[in-house]
């Protein structure tokens, strides 16, 4: 059994101990090119994995960071959650490692497993997940001991997000990188990339894929202090657009139309008694596409979409309601017409009268018949609508209650009445129709531009 001298294994001894200067770490690489690598000339670097690689512990270690943003995963407005892919690059130098490339055949860098190196523990501020890295990754390792470590991330991260412009909102998320452990005496942070690089690349990744499109990223580097610690860091503030496109063909567009078709039932005659069935219908089909499109819909606050919604639904109830409403006027003037206030009578005679000069000059343009006629329900013969001006009665002229003009004149006078409110009845459904118009077009025009801002 040869024995070793017990000053040469003092000196070993103290050899792993002590910070050696740069020189005695040179590793002796002869042979790499033909032979390949030795691994136990890196054992005095194996066994110091576990220390800061700095020569003088009075310096920190320089950590250069980067990442790009390959896709963005999942975005959970309920939650707040962000969940995207990351590949992190991180550089920083090894004072235990170096070699003379001329010896090995000009091998210049060399992939070295992470198990077997010191790593910074740079980790998200706002991750809320374990870390996921998988195990067994390798870096590459320079002559100079430069280090170069490139490892994938799936970060989920705290996100305020803001849906209430849903689905053409924008969101702004902060990525914050530091040190779990070392403060700024130990370890600062930089930039391995120019922040354009950084963009212009997760871009391209991000543009062929997912409902997400990356806008732009910007950097602030403020210092964390906890306690009488202070930390460095660097915080990334990361824009994303949402595609509004799935949401527009499959939500925004059925809507529309239902709400434009429901505009235009008012052109069927209220009198056929069609116009509320047909709005019933729609009304009904509109509930249903609401119940089936409730899960593209974010999970919880109130989008802007959720009131466009409710706007459209309340509109076709209103519409409905003013289509019985009108029918139901109809039916009572054709059985038993009620007699119309003075102040009423005023007023739909004066839009008679306003109206008047109006059908006489399309009359003559068009050299159609006289007035028009309207079939309603309850009556057998068309109500011939026309200005009418009240006389007295001849009944009332000879003053005999029992004149055979009585009777001929109560069912001309029933006939004005009836011709009077259906009058009225179709001046209100105008007005309706055009105070409807405007205000579905003044609302809709208020939400587009509250999206648009």
């Amino acid at each position: 059994m040869q024995h070793w001298p017990l000053g040469f294994l003092i000196c070993l001894f103290l050899s792993f101990l002590l910070p050696g200067r740069g020189h005695g770490f040179t590793i002796n690489c002869s042979g790499f090119d033909y032979r390949g690598v030795d691994p136990t000339v890196f054992a005095s670097v194996i066994g110091r994995k576990d220390f800061r690689p700095v020569l003088n512990y009075s310096f920190p270690t320089y950590v250069n960071i980067s990442f790009t943003m390959s896709s963005i995963l999942d975005v959970d407005e309920q939650l707040q959650l962000l969940t995207s892919f990351l590949w992190l690059d991180m550089v920083w130098d090894n004072a235990f490692i170096s070699w003379n490339p001329e010896e090995c055949g000009g091998i210049q860098k060399i992939s070295v497993t992470t198990q077997n190196l010191w790593l910074p523990d740079i980790f998200i501020i706002e991750s809320v997940d374990v870390d996921q890295t998988p195990t067994g990754l390798t870096a590459y390792v320079s002559n100079e001991g430069r280090i170069k470590y490139k490892k994938p991330m799936r970060v989920t991260s705290i996100c305020n997000l803001d849906i209430f412009r849903f689905p053409f909102d924008q969101q702004n998320c902060t990525l914050t990188f530091s040190s779990f452990l070392y403060t700024v005496d130990d370890m600062l942070l930089g930039m391995e990339k120019e922040l354009w690089e950084i963009v212009d690349t997760s871009r391209n990744l991000i543009m062929t894929q997912g409902e997400w499109e990356l806008l732009g990223i910007n950097k602030a580097t403020p210092k964390m202090s906890v306690g009488s610690s202070l930390y460095d860091q660097i915080m990334f503030h990361v824009a994303i657009k949402r595609r509004p496109g799935l949401y527009v063909v499959n939500l925004l567009l059925p809507s529309g139309f239902l709400i434009a078709i429901d505009a235009l039932s008012f052109l069927l005659p209220v009198e056929s008694g069609n116009r509320a069935p047909f709005k019933m219908t729609l009304l009904l089909g509109y509930t249903v596409f609401l119940l089936m499109m409730n899960d593209l819909l974010p999970a919880s606050g109130i989008p802007l979409i959720s009131v466009y919604f409710a706007l459209c639904l309340t509109l076709m109830v209103t519409s409905l309601l003013e289509s019985v409403f009108l029918t139901y006027l109809l039916h009572v003037v054709t059985t038993q017409p009620p007699p119309m206030p003075h102040w009423l009578y005023s007023l739909v005679l004066r839009y008679i009268k306003a109206t008047e000069c109006f059908n006489k000059r399309s009359q003559k343009e068009n050299k159609g018949p006289g007035p028009n006629s309207i079939h309603l329900p309850g009556l057998k013969d068309p109500v011939v609508v026309t200005e009418w001006k009240p006389g007295p009665g001849k009944a009332g002229l000879n003053g005999d209650p029992q004149s055979p003009w009585t009777e001929p004149e109560q069912q001309n006078q029933r006939q004005r009445t009836v011709d009077m409110w259906v009058k009225f009845s179709l001046a209100l459904d105008t007005m309706l129709f055009w105070l409807y118009l405007s205000f579905m077009s003044s609302s809709l025009t208020t939400i587009i531009i509250l999206w648009k801002g």
